[in-house]
């Protein structure tokens, strides 16, 4: 996958792609899951209902909002799709989101739990832990206004009883951001069953936060 949204408009073929590999590594299996990118200040693209990964094609992704939502297809846009818009209007900076139910953090997120600052990687999704928004039913105003408070300064959050948020640039950065939550939850799964995990302080993780501001850039 190739997704630069530097480069190039994003569109329907970069939500197929980031659907096909978040299956392929197995960060969602069947219909499960769902992701979107920012065409313009208030449209988006959305995956549909119902529709494995493995039979998606571009013809099939929805424009949003329901005002003039459409789908040569004529299928319905996924249930998730007004939590997508919430967050679209609550964040700006984000032009693309993945929603997965990826094992391990998706095991945390039943126990509703956040990921805490076991580890300085933590870090990458914005704060020193990934929150866990409190349950609410799939698809209702309720879960969109809690999601939305749990992504408050964060790139990430966990959904209780339900899976994962990840946000970013374009889809496979959201993508990317997915799979970091998922092999912290593992870690930190991993190293609960051997005692209380030991974590980071506040001092520790503001300098990490710090750090990250400049972490992958290069220097001209």
């Amino acid at each position: 996958m190739t997704v630069d949204s530097t480069e190039r408009p994003l569109g329907p073929t970069d939500i197929v792609e980031v659907m096909q590999y978040l299956y392929t590594v197995g960060l969602n299996t069947g219909c499960a899951g769902n992701a979107s990118c920012r065409v313009g200040r208030q449209k988006y693209l959305i995956t549909p209902s119902g529709v494995e990964p493995t039979v998606l094609s571009p013809e099939l992704i929805v424009r949003m909002p329901p005002s003039d939502a459409t789908a040569v297809s004529g299928l319905e846009p996924s249930s998730e799709a007004g939590m997508h818009g919430a967050i679209y209007a609550a964040r700006p900076d984000v032009s693309a989101i993945v929603h997965t139910h990826s094992p391990y953090a998706t095991a945390l997120a039943c126990l509703r739990k956040p990921i805490p600052a076991f580890h300085y990687m933590v870090a990458v999704a914005g704060g020193d832990s990934i929150r866990c928004a409190p349950y609410a039913t799939f698809g209702s105003k309720e879960l969109s206004d809690n999601a939305v408070e749990a992504l408050r300064d964060r790139n990430a959050c966990l959904l209780a009883n339900h899976g994962v948020l990840a946000l970013g640039a374009d889809p496979l950065a959201a993508a990317m951001m997915a799979r970091e939550v998922e092999q912290l939850a593992m870690q930190y799964c991993i190293a609960a069953q051997s005692g209380e995990p030991v974590l980071l302080d506040e001092v520790q993780m503001k300098e990490v936060l710090e750090k990250f501001k400049t972490y992958g850039h290069r220097s001209e």
